[in-house]
């Protein structure tokens, strides 16, 4: 199970939970976050990054990390990637697994070497090591598609120089493949956060007490943020438009809090750091619950209630018989609230005193939340969801006196 996969998904039982229990939604969250951007300029990706958007992104993550503590060079997903390489694929996979394994040795090398965590240097270095680090991170990032997108790993530069030619392919030819506008893409976004509001934070914090992509092994589902530091979870996007802040990011960032059953990380703030404007957005804990309406339960019960739901179903998997369908909607009326009598059905809190007839929203507000709620299935008493198609569709066989007149396909113009 993956955390992101059940938040991108509005059909997902771990989505349609959290839709149900943040009663006042992502818009007063959004208007909050707003107030926080102020930036100067945005960073666009230059035309020669194309595709790789995301690739530029998780290697700005990881460079951001290691900003602030060298204590896992080769990323988790990464370090997987490479030894996952040697398993799924033959002459090939060997060749990608042993490069894999010299990138890994080369970046650790590089980080030590360059102290990227000293508090006494700043975030950036020389413009020519960084895109020589920047390099060895992209390279790094397409390992770690194997790790989240085995399909879209056959895609990467490197599967592709790998499949190409396996004997030449090298580390060197490796390093060689990242357009020079995807490096200076990274270096850009690195240069930015130079001078922006991550220095303060980390002048202020040490090694010691920051938390490199963080993980909840006690949960039954596969989550990494981005970085713990000293109570405040960051997590770190490098979206085009940065202003733009989707539910699922803001359902994204609660997870992590929620799936923190043991209080591991003290998380006590949330925050957001875009890196293509070097904006820092930070919420209490409090705030943040307050913001997105979990008023019905406190963070200690909420925590509960998830790993209940996570216990029992696949919460990342969208139901695609009446039969599955049946048992989520039973699994989310059984983890719903007990909402008292003389109570807002929708955030919870005492309904207001009224000289005419009895209220049952405590404002207009709840009322379109609640009728929205339903009107999505939510609620006791909607609609049920729309099932998808199959995923299998029915193999069609040739008939009788059947005859193939050409294999030439016709493409429409």
């Amino acid at each position: 199970m993956s955390l992101k996969s059940g938040v991108d998904n509005p059909r997902s039982p771990l989505r349609r939970f959290l839709d149900r229990e943040l009663s006042a939604g992502a818009k007063p969250l959004r208007e909050s976050f707003r107030s926080q951007h102020r930036a100067d300029r945005v960073l666009l990706p230059l035309p020669g990054v194309g595709t790789e958007v995301g690739t530029a992104g998780t290697a700005i993550d990881t460079r951001l990390r290691l900003a602030f503590t060298t204590a896992a060079p080769v990323d988790l997903a990464a370090a997987l990637g490479i030894e996952q390489t040697g398993r799924d694929y033959q002459s090939t996979g060997l060749r990608m697994h042993a490069v894999g394994n010299e990138l890994a040795a080369r970046l650790t090398h590089t980080v030590h070497a360059l102290d990227l965590a000293n508090r006494a240097t700043p975030i950036d270095r020389t413009h020519d090591e960084e895109e020589d680090l920047a390099r060895l991170l992209i390279a790094a990032a397409w390992y770690q598609v194997l790790t989240r997108n085995p399909v879209g790993f056959e895609h990467t530069p490197l599967y592709l120089a790998a499949r190409e030619n396996p004997g030449s392919f090298t580390l060197d030819r490796l390093l060689q493949l990242p357009h020079r506008d995807l490096v200076a893409d990274v270096v850009a976004q690195l240069h930015q956060a130079a001078d922006g509001p991550l220095v303060s934070l980390r002048a202020r914090t040490r090694p010691e007490g920051c938390t490199p992509g963080p993980t909840f092994p006690s949960t039954r589902i596969t989550a990494d943020a981005d970085l713990v530091v000293d109570g405040l979870l960051i997590d770190f996007k490098s979206d085009k438009d940065s202003r733009r802040f989707p539910k699922a990011s803001a359902w994204q960032l609660l997870g992590y809090l929620l799936l923190d059953t043991a209080d591991r990380y003290r998380i006590d703030t949330v925050g957001l750091y875009l890196s293509r404007s070097a904006v820092l957005a930070t919420w209490p804990v409090e705030e943040y619950l307050d913001l997105l309406g979990t008023c019905r339960r406190d963070l200690p019960t909420l925590r509960s209630v998830f790993a209940e739901l996570l216990a029992g179903y696949r919460a990342d998997a969208e139901p695609y018989t009446p039969e599955d369908e049946d048992r989520v909607r039973r699994l989310l009326q059984k983890l719903g609230p007990v909402i008292e009598a003389g109570h807002c059905p929708t955030c919870a809190q005492p309904l207001p005193e009224s000289t005419r007839r009895p209220r049952k929203f405590c404002t207009a507000r709840c009322r379109g939340r609640d009728q929205a709620m339903r009107r999505r299935g939510l609620l006791p008493g909607g609609p049920i969801p729309t099932l998808p198609r199959p995923r299998r569709k029915e193999r069609l066989e040739p008939g009788e006196g059947w005859q193939v007149v050409s294999l030439t396909p016709r493409l429409r113009r």
